[in-house]
């Protein structure tokens, strides 16, 4: 029987977040956990994939390599966040790369215990469409701050998503608590690592930012 913890994290994310715990304790039994270590690279663009992945602690980057050879980071993701679910629809080769970006913690699920437990449960097939359709959203919205935005925009759009995606609120403020390194923004925003350094300071002493550490703060967010 799963773990109680298990289950629990499991229900945060949202293709279980409506099912009753037992489901999800029947779901979780058929999963593998897996710990990843900093910088260990969990999936590599283009190799056939048979597994799901459900973040149950720590952040991913996801990212994909560009023509000449850069790497461009698509998205962060975080705990009750997974991924590698279209290889798991279509069979077809990795979409991305994704690399751990501190210590983590994964569940794996393979393709085919996936489909075995749609076919249990239809509405985990609504929910994945939903974060499929959100995930369309979000990366035309990355095209747009790439296309029609200056580097400032852009930088600013990426501290949003970082914000979005492992910041919290405390009163009328948003911190991230480990903010990415610069080379991570620089290759999230399509700009050089230089360029977050001086707009991240042009941010700070307009008051928009503040930095503690690796903490960064929205004073009014």
């Amino acid at each position: 029987m799963a773990e109680e913890r298990v289950v629990r994290l499991m229900k945060r994310v949202s293709l279980f977040a409506k099912m009753k715990d037992e489901e999800v304790a029947k779901i979780a039994d058929q999963c593998i956990r897996r710990d990843c270590k900093k910088d260990h690279v969990i999936l590599v663009e283009e190799e056939v994939g048979q597994t799901l992945f459900i973040i149950l602690r720590g952040t991913v980057k996801v990212t994909r390599t560009s023509d000449d050879g850069r790497e461009v980071i698509i998205t962060i993701l975080k705990a009750s966040d997974f991924f590698g679910e279209i290889s798991l629809l279509d069979g077809k080769g990795r979409s991305a790369t994704v690399i751990a970006m501190e210590d983590a913690e994964l569940l794996t699920l393979r393709r085919s215990e996936f489909l075995l437990i749609i076919e249990e449960f239809p509405q985990i097939s609504i929910e994945l469409l939903k974060a499929l359709a959100d995930r369309i959203r979000k990366a035309d919205q990355q095209i747009e701050n790439l296309t029609l935005h200056d580097a400032v925009g852009r930088i600013g759009a990426t501290l949003l998503h970082v914000a979005e995606k492992t910041g919290y609120h405390r009163g009328n403020s948003v911190i991230i608590p480990k903010l990415p390194v610069q080379q991570d923004l620089a290759n999230m925003a399509g700009t050089a690592r230089e360029t977050i350094s001086r707009v991240m300071a042009v941010f700070e002493n307009k008051g928009l930012i503040e930095r503690e550490g690796h903490r960064v703060i929205f004073p009014d967010f």
